[in-house]
């Protein structure tokens, strides 16, 4: 009985991971789609895009603003696992900072458009708001916490400040091509790093 148990279970579990991967490759397509078309983009593109029949975005996501919200939720997930495997593989703790708020960067301008999109539906955007503090205040006190110990930033700065600050440094990137938010986000890493002894 044991002997046909893998292999009973076997096909099904193998249209599962077939069905987790179309869902991430329609999740990342999505994104890339939304930053450049934006949220309203055809879902033919998407499908396009992701290399899928638009039958298999609608069985995952049945509305756009079910797609709206799992992509939102998956880039939240994906920045905060960038989190501790940066600061596990940069040079300092303060590179992987700097590399996450790039990343973190990198998600907002995304995050605007998809902010727009939901603001018809207020609770669903009030819970991902809540989430996406939930899980990346965590991650950012993390990083600076192990800066700070590692003594190349001063002490004192607060996740949620410089998380909110770096997010109203975002607004208005896409409306003014002449207006690069990471010129002063260098400005603000600049500030807090430590002066080091010649």
């Amino acid at each position: 009985m044991a002997d046909q148990s893998p292999v009973e279970e076997s096909p099904s579990r193998g249209r599962r991971a077939d069905a987790q991967r179309n869902r991430q490759t329609v999740l990342a397509a999505a994104a890339e789609v939304f930053v450049t078309s934006g949220v309203d983009a055809p879902i033919r593109q998407i499908a396009a895009r992701a290399g899928v029949g638009m039958a298999t975005i609608y069985r995952h996501f049945p509305t756009r603003a079910d797609l709206v919200t799992a992509v939102y939720r998956h880039q939240i997930e994906e920045c905060a696992e960038a989190g501790p495997n940066l600061l596990a593989s940069a040079d300092s703790p303060f590179d992987a900072l700097r590399q996450w708020i790039d990343l973190f960067v990198d998600f907002l301008v995304t995050k605007h458009g998809l902010a727009d999109a939901l603001q018809s539906e207020s609770d669903r955007f009030a819970a991902l708001h809540s989430y996406f503090l939930d899980r990346l205040l965590p991650v950012c006190a993390q990083l600076l916490d192990a800066a700070v110990e590692s003594g190349d930033i001063r002490p004192g700065t607060q996740p949620y400040e410089l998380m909110r600050g770096i997010g109203n440094l975002c607004i208005g990137r896409d409306s003014d091509p002449r207006y690069d938010p990471r010129r002063l986000i260098a400005l603000i890493f600049q500030g807090l790093q430590r002066p080091h002894a010649p």
